[in-house]
């Protein structure tokens, strides 16, 4: 299934947030939690995975369900939600499914002989004594299981939540919930060998990283020889690494991978310069063919319960590590967009009203939501062909498409508007709308819109679109041709 490799890189209709890449055979397989679009809760379908090819991180392959809800024996009746899990293949070959039900305070073991065809209830972490992991009061909360096997064999799991408030009570138990935990396991892959040891302190406790401590969303990786943490921050809406020369530690803060609304990128310090609507984020990295990518998931729907996932392309540190990558439309397709042709507009990686973005999980007052644009789609969940689109463009309200390679040749450029409002759409290279390529008069009769001639600056450049005007409109997309008689310029 084509899908161009721009972000969102699964079909439009495709929820996967928290993902986690893996390559096996030649293929990368992307593991992650399923949400359900428009659905009030976070990961209420069973878990599905998708895959590619090395060489093609265009082609994703849909590989079908691989987990159900309810073969847990936990789970009766599938209630309970499966969260971010992680597979990875033990020392036996077999491949090893590791998840979470919600808040319920254990870990799942599922076990395949493939990576993606159905996994079959294994087990729950437990200790050597067979209490399983969580059952007992005062240990830390198990929580996005993040698992490595080492070179040599070895088994590590990384855990964690963490929350200020204390964690989440099951019968007569209180959990605890101090940061990022790390155990080893046996080699049957669920019983626990040692641990569980703190590593990642929450934020206010002694040792956690400055501005950027452990929140959730364990991943462990191998890079260059060292042991790479991937976690959520405080922040929830990034993800950070840190480093190490052994499984269990000390870990060294190693900086930001990405943010979905690239806030601690030079010049956007802070929340308010977020270029995108803010919620968790959770993730990974994988080396593809010799080139790191970042996987990781944005917000859609004005919530934080669909998800669909995103990926870019990392840049090494000198110290060995990573560059805070920033988000952009072309993902995993490795080049800009050509100037020609169409976009449609659920690519974006830009998008704020006039006065700026929000949080998605702080519940703001619908009154405040009905202010800001957002990406959506027509249609029920997992519908082949629903229309993904963004709504509710408002004056001032701006989207924009990184990044496409312009020749500097005159372009035609065609809205695909829809909804009563009317006024003016700017087409800028600047996020702002200043200095346009084009003013496009937006009529409140959509079929009178017209298209333009703009000159785009060559090299590889943005393109940002600016709503100016009263009401609202939808926008579906546009299209980039060549010049032909009778379209004039409206600069």
């Amino acid at each position: 299934m084509k899908t161009n490799g721009c972000n969102p890189y699964l079909p439009s209709w495709e929820y996967v947030p928290d993902g986690e890449p893996r390559v096996f055979g030649g293929r990368v397989y992307l593991y992650g939690s399923h949400d359900r679009f428009g659905g009030p809760l976070f990961c209420m379908n069973d878990y599905v995975c998708w895959s590619a090819p090395e060489e093609d991180l265009t082609d994703w392959r849909f590989e079908g369900v691989i987990y159900r809800k309810e073969q847990d024996p936990m789970n009766p009746g599938g209630r309970r939600c499966l969260y971010a899990p992680d597979v990875v293949q033990g020392p036996d070959g077999r491949y090893y499914l590791y998840y979470a039900f919600d808040f319920m305070g254990r870990i799942g073991v599922a076990v395949c002989d493939e990576p993606a065809d159905r996994f079959e209830f294994y087990g729950h972490v437990a200790f050597p004594d067979g209490h399983l992991w969580g059952e007992r009061a005062g240990e830390p909360f198990p929580f996005d299981p993040g698992v490595l096997v080492d070179d040599d064999g070895r088994v590590y799991l990384y855990s964690g939540f963490a929350t200020r408030i204390p964690a989440p009570v099951t019968g007569f138990r209180q959990l605890e919930n101090p940061g990022g935990v790390a155990v080893e396991l046996e080699p049957d892959m669920r019983t626990i060998r040692q641990g569980p040891h703190l590593l990642f302190p929450r934020k206010g406790r002694p040792g956690a990283f400055e501005n950027h401590a452990f929140f959730e969303a364990s991943s462990i990786r191998k890079v260059d020889g060292r042991y790479c943490f991937v976690y959520s921050s405080e922040h929830n809406h990034e993800l950070c690494c840190a480093m190490a020369d052994h499984p269990f530690g000390p870990f060294v803060f190693g900086g930001t991978l990405v943010d979905i609304g690239d806030v601690f990128l030079p010049g956007r310090p802070k929340e308010a310069d977020a270029v995108n609507y803010l919620g968790n984020t959770h993730g990974s990295i994988a080396c593809i063919r010799g080139q790191w990518y970042v996987f990781y998931h944005r917000q859609t729907n004005r919530h934080s319960y669909s998800r669909q996932a995103c990926a870019e392309p990392l840049r090494r540190s000198p110290d060995g590590g990573f560059l805070q990558a920033p988000v952009s439309s072309t993902g995993l397709r490795g080049k800009p967009l050509p100037d020609l042709g169409r976009v449609p507009a659920r690519i974006a990686c830009y998008l704020r009203s006039g006065q700026g973005t929000a949080r998605y999980d702080i519940r703001l007052p619908r009154l405040r939501l009905a202010e800001h644009p957002y990406f959506t789609q027509a249609g029920g969940d997992r519908q082949q062909q629903p229309a993904q689109y963004i709504a509710n463009l408002r004056s001032g309200s701006a989207a924009g498409f990184s990044s496409f390679a312009f020749t500097g040749q005159p372009r035609r450029i065609g809205l695909r508007l829809r909804g009563s409002g009317r006024g003016v759409m700017l087409v800028s290279h600047r996020e702002n709308g200043d200095e346009p390529l084009a003013v496009i008069p937006v009529p409140a009769d959509k079929s009178l819109l017209r298209p333009a001639v703009i000159h785009p600056r060559p090299g590889v450049r943005p393109l940002y679109f600016v709503f100016r005007g009263c009401g609202a409109v939808d926008f579906t997309g546009f299209a980039l041709g060549r010049p032909v008689c009778g379209v004039q310029e409206t600069k």
